[in-house]
């Protein structure tokens, strides 16, 4: 087992799969700038390693309460927008990194903590969970958390999230697609390392495109999403991987990854 050293993360890999916490337990997981910087950190470090996972959780009672209004409001115009600006750039990471990652949900996820629940290939989620962005029943409206989440929720359920502000229960977020799961908090890491197990079966190499290219076609016209898809697809095909998985299949054998 390897760790990374941080002072509001922590980091470790075991095996195939690295595990980053979100540890400011006494701040419910706020993420300020510094906090936001070195999550990202965590993954783009994560991301250059073999590990074929990554799983990503909350240390004490919450996943994460969202921005640290301690930081936001000590910040003018051009400081707001960068802190913005630095939590935009760590949800592009989550979903640049090769590997898959999954959120490990217990206790509420609000504002930029269901950000990045959203922004999570997966997510598992505890009974204890709750999903929010409580911007809509406040003064500050949740803009940026509302991008990921319509993605995952469609319109109308992320205008009565956005809107009202109230929290989701796990049961009703796995109903929406905010999360893949909702399950006792007692079974919560087996279901995570379930899902995480299926879901890294296969070749690695394989494993990374197919990701990168679910993303970039996801929002674009059907036309677009096909042309794009089709080159990637047969581009692929002439991968070693790819090659052997064929061989193997006519072969009616195991397969044997490069990676």
């Amino acid at each position: 087992m390897t760790t990374s050293e941080f002072q509001h993360v922590l980091s470790e890999q075991d095996g195939p799969t690295v595990r980053i916490t979100m540890n400011r337990p006494e701040r419910r997981n706020s993420l300020s700038a510094e906090h936001l910087a070195e999550l990202r950190r965590a993954f783009q470090e994560a991301g250059e390693t073999k590990a074929t996972g990554i799983v990503l959780a909350g240390a004490g009672p919450v996943f994460s309460a969202g921005h640290d209004f301690a930081d936001v409001a000590e910040r003018d115009l051009a400081g707001v927008r960068e802190l913005l600006r630095l939590c935009s750039s760590l949800m592009r990471t989550v979903q640049s990194v090769p590997q898959v990652v999954i959120a490990r949900v217990h206790g509420l996820a609000t504002a930029a903590g269901c950000q990045l629940v959203a922004s999570c290939d997966l997510a598992v989620a505890g009974e204890s969970a709750g999903f929010a962005l409580p911007g809509g029943k406040g003064g500050w409206f949740c803009h940026t958390p509302s991008v990921p989440v319509a993605r995952s929720v469609g319109r109308k359920r992320l205008m009565e999230m956005a809107l009202t502000g109230d929290v989701v229960d796990a049961a009703t977020a796995e109903r929406w697609g905010l999360v893949n799961r909702a399950v006792p908090d007692a079974e919560l890491d087996a279901a995570v390392a379930d899902l995480l197990g299926r879901a890294t079966r296969g070749s690695r190499h394989a494993k990374a495109i197919g990701k990168q290219t679910l993303y970039a076609q996801l929002d674009r016209p059907e036309d677009e999403a096909y042309a794009l898809a089709t080159e990637v697809m047969a581009g692929t095909s002439q991968t070693p991987d790819a090659r052997e998985s064929m061989r193997a299949f006519l072969e009616k054998r195991r397969p044997t990854w490069t990676e």
